[in-house]
């Protein structure tokens, strides 16, 4: 198929947060004939997202932050319930989501798992995630958690039931897709 597929031209639009580019490609379809599209596509990186479930309680651990996207698309308070989450910058899925654990819930996870991976929004998003889940104790717990400040990072931390987290994504509070991903990956696998 990447035969069929020729970059014709790449203009980048903006380079503030992250990139993106317009792209005018030439795509040979079935039939042999040629289209030619422009999209935009936009590249934040790769990032990694992680659910920290205690079978023993029952309970997830998940995260409430302000999302300006959602905002200025009708969340009227503009704060988003989900899974620990973060880019990969030049590290490693795995030692990403250590870190990213440790930063936003406080929580210094031993065993990670990967359980997949997703494109999430890829009609427009270059960005593959990495889904990972981790058991997590109280005896985890080494700092408070909420983000990094250099980050601009105001991230509350939340322990759920696990049954309650469910039961939010049918209420609408928990609309996050990587978030209920994980949630459904726990309950599907019988983990919790």
């Amino acid at each position: 198929m990447i035969n069929n597929i020729k970059i014709l031209d790449t203009k980048i639009l903006s380079d503030n947060w992250y990139v993106l580019r317009k792209i005018t490609y030439e795509y040979t379809k079935k039939d042999g004939s040629v289209q030619t599209q422009t999209r935009e596509a936009y590249d934040r990186g790769n990032g990694a997202t992680i659910l920290l479930y205690n079978k023993e309680q029952g309970t997830v651990i998940l995260t409430r932050q302000f999302r300006l996207p959602t905002f200025i698309n009708g969340n009227k308070d503009g704060m988003l319930i989900e899974a620990c989450a973060g880019l990969l910058d030049k590290d490693n899925p795995e030692d990403c989501i250590r870190r990213e654990t440790e930063e936003e819930t406080g929580y210094k996870v031993k065993d990670v798992r990967k359980v997949f991976e997703a494109y999430m929004s890829p009609g427009s998003v270059t960005e593959i995630l990495y889904f990972f889940v981790a058991a997590y104790s109280k005896e985890m717990k080494v700092a408070e958690g909420g983000g990094v400040e250099h980050e601009e990072e105001n991230i509350e931390v939340l322990e759920l039931d696990f049954n309650k987290a469910m039961a939010m994504i049918q209420t609408g509070e928990i609309k996050d897709g990587k978030t209920i991903m994980l949630l459904q990956y726990l309950k599907l696998n019988q983990i919790l």
